[in-house]
């Protein structure tokens, strides 16, 4: 068994072929976490949840989405109640593209963001629930509004493209991290160095589909599926077996998420 902790067939990339794609999923055993970025879309995560015995929902707000939706508690809360919800996010920090016209602005909207990340980090300790964070071009300030915020907190750094001094810190936090087909294909040094040396037992495998195609499908949609070829990568660097990674992934998501 496989288990894709981190997958948008919620979104319209799949409107017309989300039942095939996840099907084909099912067919493989596979168990798989849709992740919401904003009411919309969490929403329909949780649908189709409950369409599925072994498909769960992640509900929250991403950072990108702020200026076009208010974070409203209540509708939120609502959603992350449901026990097909597994965990509050994607929340977390994106500082590439912030849009900002001056250094005041772009300190405005980080703040913004900090705000909406403790919001989210707050909801989920009240539904006792792991929270997923995503970071692009943050993780210094991430580290910062984690170690605040870490009591009595459970999460995942998804699609950790970091160093190995941020991984510690996130580690030592007890955070778990997770990666998508980009090492596949990435001659990164130092994303390779924490694939190799973090432990196992705090990995997560994920596609973040439809975005970040591994090798050999670039250039196509991603899809759950295709998370087989992360496991794949992970197996060769650390030089253990596709086995391995593959039953210590699905161990660590089936007991972090409870599914």
């Amino acid at each position: 068994m496989l288990i894709d902790t981190h997958c948008h067939v919620n979104f319209e990339a799949f409107n017309k072929d989300y039942k095939e794609v996840i099907d084909e999923a099912m067919a493989k055993n596979m168990k798989l976490i849709n992740v919401g970025s904003q009411i919309k879309t969490s929403q329909k995560a949780l649908d189709i949840s409950h369409q599925y015995e072994n498909v769960f929902a992640s509900v929250g707000l991403h950072p990108t989405h702020l200026a076009d939706e208010e974070f409203e508690r209540e509708e939120y809360l609502e959603l992350a109640k449901d026990n097909k919800v597994v965990a509050m996010g994607e929340t977390g920090l994106d500082y590439y593209q912030l849009w900002a016209d001056t250094p005041e602005e772009e300190k405005k909207i980080k703040e913004k963001q900090k705000k909406l990340l403790k919001k989210q980090i707050d909801l989920a300790r009240e539904i006792r629930k792991p929270v997923i964070i995503h970071c692009r071009d943050a993780y210094q300030d991430l580290v910062n509004v984690l170690k605040e915020e870490e009591k009595d907190l459970k999460g995942v750094v998804h699609c950790y493209l970091g160093n190995m001094k941020f991984a510690r810190e996130f580690l030592d936090m007890g955070f778990y991290l997770g990666f998508t087909g980009i090492i596949t294909f990435s001659d990164d040094q130092e994303l390779i160095k924490v694939i190799k040396q973090m432990p196992l037992e705090k990995m997560f495998i994920e596609t973040d589909a439809p975005y970040l195609t591994p090798e050999p499908y670039r250039g196509k949609r991603n899809k759950p599926v295709y998370v087989e070829e992360v496991a794949k990568k992970i197996a060769e660097i650390r030089g253990i077996s596709f086995e391995k990674v593959a039953s210590q992934t699905t161990k660590n998501a089936e007991e972090f998420f409870r599914i």
